[in-house]
């Protein structure tokens, strides 16, 4: 099965797809294959979903604390049946950050760290800002920012202020990436709210229904604001080749035809058309270090990256007109992200051994291949195929109490057999770091048989033998 990795002179390719859409509190609709554009071949390794405006009501906030909330659930229902586990996510009263990485991929992503900035209500109000998340890909430190950021036509300059805020201020605990901008790649999306400057409805939708959208470029604000801060210019976003994505009558692809509303006495406007929900991404300038930076190479957790940055191609950037729930249209992008791996062997090696059914106890081997920061709080948990996160386990065993092994040591663990499934499946075992928030290590797929337990207790048919076997 191809994994949507591409050789390239000694590098891999591979495919990233982000969405983002601001989905005014609806309810996530049942499909989103076209959204995910998951029939493409080759398919992607990573996704990231960046949402705005998801239902954030102080009761289903909270309830959607206690349990994955129902975008997160649509979008993990999808992905985890075709080999995705989600990787983490943040969650900011209304923004919405979800990461998705095929399978293969999970030992090699680490360091994951979260964070998130407020901006609206002078700093104090979570309902505009930008959450983030980071981490190391197979060496190679990338970051993700999902930002709503102030609304209107003649809030331009606040909008820019809030994401200059948001990059300077984000404080990231690595000491060699303490902020956004220190990653190796940056992606910056969501619903940012620029608007299209000094044409008039009329001529907004003229030039949208005739398809000439390049008459309303050199008007879109974010455009025109590139063109004075020196901080912007140092993102790329790819031509804007679609409908503005904002704002639409609900389940429709008819611009706002609402009547004019009243508010305390102003009397408001139709929404003008506008390229609010963006994608754009930045890479880090190339430096030279100095002698001395150069003697601390070697101790470096990011080596070999200076000397094989991190290439980033856009293959595809364009709206889905499809979605109706919201005011907003998605925006999806695709890159190539083209990389020279820094490291291909896991941290830790899991394995089981032996026959496995809850007819009897089992039992695994781990190695630590690498030395890292290990923890009392590790575990090694055992997933059907087809997990969803790391905490979708069947059941997990804590790694060890107080000794931490030795390189290459091999460590054998014991499994109740009361904890192991009764009915027969396919599983991996995997290694969940609690300094690092991932999983480091994944056994190969193996598979548990069934128990006789299940019979007994009528979970599946006897068959002529009494006993299946």
């Amino acid at each position: 099965m191809s994994t949507g990795r591409l050789q390239s002179g000694g590098r891999d390719k591979c495919r990233l797809h982000i969405v983002t859409w601001n989905v005014a509190t609806a309810e996530p609709p049942e499909d989103v294959t076209s959204l995910l554009q998951l029939d493409v071949q080759p398919p992607a390794d990573l996704y990231v979903i960046g949402l705005q405006e998801v239902n954030a009501t102080p009761v289903r906030f909270i309830s959607d604390l206690l349990a994955e909330d129902a975008w997160s659930h649509v979008f993990m229902d999808t992905l985890a049946p075709r080999g995705f586990v989600k990787v983490t996510s943040m969650r900011m009263q209304g923004l919405l950050l979800l990461v998705f990485a095929k399978q293969l991929h999970l030992p090699f992503i680490r360091n994951i760290q979260a964070t998130y900035t407020r901006t609206g209500f002078f700093g104090y109000w979570g309902n505009k800002g930008g959450v983030t998340v980071r981490f190391s890909f197979y060496g190679h430190m990338v970051c993700f920012l999902n930002c709503h950021l102030a609304a209107h036509m003649n809030y331009a300059l606040q909008r820019v202020d809030e994401i200059e805020y948001i990059l300077e201020t984000q404080d990231l605990d690595l000491s060699d990436t303490p902020h956004v901008r220190d990653h190796k790649a940056v992606f910056w999306f969501g619903d940012l709210n620029f608007r299209i400057a000094d044409h008039g409805l009329h001529f907004l939708r003229s030039s949208i229904n005739s398809g000439r959208l390049n008459l309303l470029w050199n008007k879109d604000q974010l455009t025109m604001m590139k063109k004075t801060e020196a901080f912007l210019q140092e993102f790329e976003e790819g031509p804007l080749n679609f409908k503005p994505t904002y704002k639409f009558d609900r389940n429709s692809e008819t611009y706002d035809t609402s009547p004019p509303r009243t508010w305390f006495g102003f009397t408001g406007k139709k929404r003008k058309p506008a390229w609010t929900d963006r994608i754009l991404w930045r890479i880090k300038p190339k430096t030279f270090p100095s002698e001395d930076e150069d003697e601390k190479a070697s101790t470096s957790s990011d080596e070999g990256v200076d000397e094989y940055p991190l290439l980033v191609t856009q293959d595809k950037y364009t709206s889905d007109m499809s979605y109706g729930a919201s005011d907003h249209k998605p925006v999806i992008a695709t890159f190539s992200l083209e990389l020279k791996k820094c490291f291909d062997t896991p941290l830790v090696h899991v394995s089981p051994l032996g026959v496995w059914s809850a007819d009897q106890e089992a039992l695994l081997n781990y190695t630590v291949q690498e030395d890292f920061l290990s923890s009392t709080w590790d575990w090694i948990g055992l997933y059907k195929v087809g997990f969803k996160s790391a905490f979708d386990y069947e059941t997990f065993v804590w790694v060890r109490e107080e000794d931490l092994p030795e390189i290459n040591e091999v460590i054998q663990l014991h499994v109740d057999k009361d904890e192991i499934p009764l009915l027969s499946g396919h599983y991996v075992l995997g290694y969940y770091s609690t300094n690092m928030k991932s999983i480091i290590g994944l056994s190969a797929d193996f598979q548990i048989l069934e128990s006789k337990r299940a019979v007994m207790e009528g979970l599946v048919p006897e068959n002529i033998n009494g006993l299946n076997q």
